[in-house]
């Protein structure tokens, strides 16, 4: 047999066309394997980049947390000690009668408004005056006078005391 011949047979046309798909196939397969295997890399490359970045930022919100926490720590110590250094320093005898002296001078200069020479007013005044001594030492009074200014007893509305001979008495 001749080549002419054995050209012109169909078996080998089919193999030659089956033969040239099989090249063309495994060539694209070969190339693909290729370009996955770099997509992969890439990808990796991105991943190690990603997990540092994520492990930078975790560790700087771990210290921002711990700074705060201490901190919040440390104004929770100076909150206590300085609570009880105001029960203590409220508790002095001295101060307790100042705060009796003042609520009563309130109480006197309230009198004189209201209805001098009445008993029951007396007490109503004495109450009143309590009650305002209570919320300016809670500080709301004290904060209000800060926000709005002219507002409460100050030296200017304060009642008058004149003292003889080391007693307190109203004029």
């Amino acid at each position: 047999m001749e080549f002419q011949e054995i050209i012109k047979n169909p078996f080998v046309w089919g193999l030659a066309l089956g033969l040239l798909v099989a090249g063309f196939i495994l060539k694209n397969a070969v190339f693909s394997k290729l370009q996955l295997k770099r997509e992969i890399k890439r990808i990796e490359g991105e991943m190690r980049d990603m997990q540092s970045h994520l492990n930078t930022q975790m560790k700087i919100t771990a210290t921002g947390n711990d700074s705060l926490t201490k901190q919040v720590e440390e104004l929770k110590s100076q909150n206590e000690n300085l609570r009880v250094t105001l029960a203590a320093l409220q508790n002095k005898p001295d101060k307790a009668e100042q705060r009796q002296f003042r609520i009563q001078q309130m109480a006197v200069g309230a009198m004189r408004e209201q209805a001098p020479g009445f008993a029951g007013a007396w007490e109503k005044a004495l109450r009143q005056a309590e009650a305002e001594m209570d919320s300016a030492e809670n500080g709301f009074t004290k904060l209000m006078r800060k926000v709005v200014p002219g507002l409460g007893h100050t030296a200017s509305n304060a009642p008058e005391v004149h003292t003889i001979e080391g007693s307190s008495e109203p004029s």
